[in-house]
């Protein structure tokens, strides 16, 4: 455990970073200049931590964790590693005595900018478990200056605004710049043989360098540190001074501009050229300069990459980093002339992959001319990986058939990503059950069958010490009250012991108090950051996630207008009052989502202004949803909206953190939410809709989602208001055409239609079990019991088994 601090003594390590860092007393400093000087004390501990870690590490020669991702969302860190490092309690009272307000220097902490969604938000949940449980372990991904976007909505439509969070989140960050890698784009190969050994020579090309800015991770109750090394972008090449004196400013920084958009935001458009020429720089960016890192040091501790695999495992997390391939070839072929047989065997025992998603548009394609002009050696190796997978998948399916047209690396003028990371990768792993099903008896069906021992399943999970003990301080402090200590907070297990309070009505009544302070306590949040006033005595009725198609906002707002419509024609329709509350921020590209948030906005204003919906229907868009959003929203939820299309969802994390939260799951059976079903039962959540199977066998027999139009009364007198328009003056016959003929695209793709009866009998129930608060307190309380499975740290555990062959903390 981390050293033990005294208020006194975190009050002066407070003021000595007030003084030599901004020249400040704490009389003299603002809530920013605090929270700044409250990251630089947490830091310099973990700093000395990990220094320790380093020695043990390379002193013991272990096996290390690389684990690659485009992005880690690690929301605010100085509460957390706070909370890691045992030094809360002391760190607020330092803050007390120096005469500002705790939590009002922990809002200042900006998110970091470094994510989207759940892929980044799970990458930081399991850095954070790798630490706990004291596995050696780094996280590599790009250090945006601007991040995704800060979305403000703006008459009812998102406004993308850059989000500027290093100016308070680079407190966290230590630049290396001992340590800088350079990066070769364009140009081309001039080979070289030497007998039969080429010696290629990369000529003509654009240099950028890679500076590392370390952020040092704390685990839980452990000095064992780790780090997520973000890399920034700069130019090799000094600015031109003799342009700037004769007045061309701008051509006298262009090329220092050119290398640094590469780490300006996350995921650039990349619907035109440009932008899928920036978004390949930067996955080769990061790729190259981590892979570079890694062997460097590798090298220089045991003098020879022959044993590279026995000491490291690179974990790529979706196919964003999967060019670690062709480059880790390169360095084995290249720089230390291993043999292409010896080369390929050292990376096929190191590179792991995880999918992330079973849509056919998510899994990469890059277009073969612009693979070729950006990256010529990276180019020249994968062509040659594709020739000899090719060739085999030939010699064992047979030629000309079309499952080896389906497998190709290199096919009709694309790079396929997936299929390299299939080719390359040792272990390739699904993040939930029936999503790693998909993975080996539909997407990747054929290579199941050429390698089935390579497919795994390792579900995901959540950072339960965060998401539970940090958001929910209140749950947290009933959990150890039963369970009888904090012990849960290692061994996350422990939570299913509370299943034998399930009957206890004092504990019962607790939990409903709870959840009701959360509620009143996010409301007074919302009404000061927004001016909406909530319903706090209506049911919290919550979807917040990345805005897509298939996860299905619009089915949960073809509902809601189904409820104001017949509460319009009938004062006296039996329904449950509802809070519907709405966070997503849709891809600046991405037309038809953006429209689901201004139709969010459009039913908001028409229902929230509507005397006839008073205390009984109110609806609420989320302005930039956030983690920070999310730890405030979580505990205060009591009905979790997990209603993707069967089959689409890898896994979701989001519905375990409603859980372990108390919230009622309303979902389909797609994703993890299969398994958060198999522990619950049918008594405690609320599932709906087509099985993934029944989607399948609906797609075959031929969906028409005219024929529910045409049948459904519902659903013809909700396309009514959408054609005619809501109070604001908008109307959205363009998403009508979408579902009902298809406007160019399969009418009704994610076959909303076909589940809205379903969907509607479902949210039937959960207002007729909500009336019974005993009951419903119970379900959660079961919920809550049995979110132990959900724990980031059996996850982290599973890769540790079944992938990587590491041990760890038990």
């Amino acid at each position: 455990m981390a050293e033990t601090y005294r208020k006194d003594q975190i009050a002066q390590l407070i003021l000595g970073k007030l003084q030599r860092n901004f020249g400040r007393t704490a009389e003299q400093a603002t809530t920013r200049h605090m929270c700044k000087a409250c990251a630089m004390v947490l830091r310099d501990i973990m700093n000395a931590n990990n220094i320790a870690t380093d020695r043990l590490v390379q002193l013991g020669q272990q096996r290390q964790v690389h684990y690659l991702s485009m992005e880690f969302l690690m929301g605010r860190s100085l509460e957390k590693n706070a909370f890691n490092l045992g030094v809360l309690k002391p760190m607020k009272e330092a803050i007390r005595f120096l005469g500002f307000d705790p939590g009002e220097v922990f809002e200042a902490e900006p998110d970091a900018g470094l994510g989207n969604g759940g892929l980044g938000r799970l990458a930081a949940c399991y850095l954070e478990a790798m630490t706990t449980l004291e596995i050696p372990a780094t996280g590599y991904s790009i250090c945006y200056e601007l991040g995704i976007f800060k979305q403000k909505i703006v008459d009812g439509q998102q406004v993308e605004l850059a989000d500027n969070w290093l100016d308070v989140g680079d407190s966290w960050l230590i630049s290396k710049p001992d340590e800088v890698e350079e990066i070769k784009f364009g140009g081309h190969i001039v080979d070289h043989w030497e007998g039969n050994v080429n010696r290629p020579e990369h000529v003509g090309y654009t240099s950028v360098l890679a500076v590392p800015r370390d952020m040092v991770i704390a685990g839980y109750n452990t000095e064992h540190t780790n780090v997520l090394r973000l890399w920034d972008a700069k130019s090799p090449t000094p600015v031109d001074m003799s342009l700037y004196s004769s007045g061309e400013y701008l051509k006298a920084v262009e090329q220092q501009a050119m290398a640094e958009v590469i780490a300006k935001v996350l995921y650039p458009d990349d619907n035109h050229y440009e932008g899928k020429s920036l978004r390949l720089r930067q996955q080769y960016f990061f790729v190259s300069a981590t892979i570079q890192s890694i062997t460097r040091k590798h090298r220089a501790q045991y003098g020879t990459l022959r044993n590279f695999h026995q000491k490291h495992v690179i974990q790529i997390n979706d196919t964003h980093p999967a060019l670690v391939v062709p480059e880790l070839m390169r360095i084995l072929l290249d720089e230390e002339g291993y043999d292409w047989d010896e080369a390929w065997s050292i990376v096929r025992q190191t590179v792991a992959y995880t999918n992330h998603t079973v849509l056919a548009e998510a899994l990469e394609r890059w277009p073969q001319d612009l693979f070729a002009t950006l990256l010529p050696r990276i180019w020249d190796i994968v062509r040659e990986i594709a020739r000899r997978y090719q060739e085999e998948l030939e010699n064992h399916f047979g030629q000309g058939d079309g499952r080896v047209a389906r497998m190709a690396i290199i096919w009709d003028g694309e790079v396929r990503m997936a299929n390299l990371c299939i080719a390359a990768c040792y272990a390739v792993n699904g993040v939930s059950a029936l999503h790693s099903e998909i993975l080996k008896h539909d997407v990747f069906a054929d290579a199941y069958r050429l390698e089935p021992d390579k497919f795994k399943n390792v579900t995901n999970g959540i950072d339960h010490r965060r998401w539970l003990a940090e958001a929910n301080p209140r749950l947290h402090a009933l959990v150890c009250e039963c369970l009888g200590d904090e012990g849960y907070l290692l061994h996350a297990d422990k939570l299913r012991e509370l299943e034998k309070f399930a009957d206890d009505a004092s504990v019962l009544e607790r939990l409903g108090k709870i959840k009701a302070e959360n509620k009143a306590e996010f409301a007074k949040y919302i009404e000061t950051e927004s001016g909406i006033l909530l319903n706090t005595d209506a049911m919290f009725d919550v979807q917040v996630k990345r805005l897509h198609e298939y996860k299905r906002q619009l089915l949960n707002v073809l509902h809601i207008i189904y409820l104001y419509l017949h509460m319009k024609e009938d004062p006296h329709f039996d329904f449950q009052p509802r809070v519907f509350l709405f966070g997503a921020k849709a891809a600046p590209g991405y037309a038809v989502a953006k429209r689901i948030i201004s139709l969010i906005n459009s039913v908001a204003t028409t229902v929230n202004n509507d005397p006839a919906c008073k205390d009984r229907l109110q609806v609420a868009f989320l302005e930039n949803y956030r983690v920070s959003l999310a730890e405030k929203l979580m505990p205060a939820s009591e009905l979790s909206e997990q209603i993707s299309l069967a089959g689409k969802e890898a896994s979701g994390t989001g519905n375990m953190k409603f859980m372990m939260n108390g919230a009622l799951t309303i979902g389909t059976l797609d994703g993890a939410n299969v398994e958060m079903h198999e522990q619950v039962g049918d008594d405690n959540i609320f599932i709906f809709g087509l099985t993934a199977r029944g989607v399948s066998k609906l797609r075959e027999t031929g969906y028409y989602a005219s024929d529910y139009y045409m049948n459904d009364p519902d659903l013809k007198w909700i396309m009514k208001l959408l054609n005619d328009g809501f109070a604001d003056g908008q109307n959205y016959n363009d998403l009508v055409r979408r579902l009902i003929s298809g406007d160019g695209c399969p009418a009704d793709e994610y076959m909303l239609l076909a589940d809205f009866e379903s969907y509607k009998v479902a949210h039937q129930r959960v207002s007729e079990t909500y009336r019974d608060a005993k009951k419903w307190n119970r379900m959660s309380l079961i919920n809550i019991a049995r979110s132990n499975v959900f724990s980031a740290d059996r996850s982290v555990r599973d890769y540790a088994d079944i992938i990587w062959d590491l041990p760890y903390r038990k």
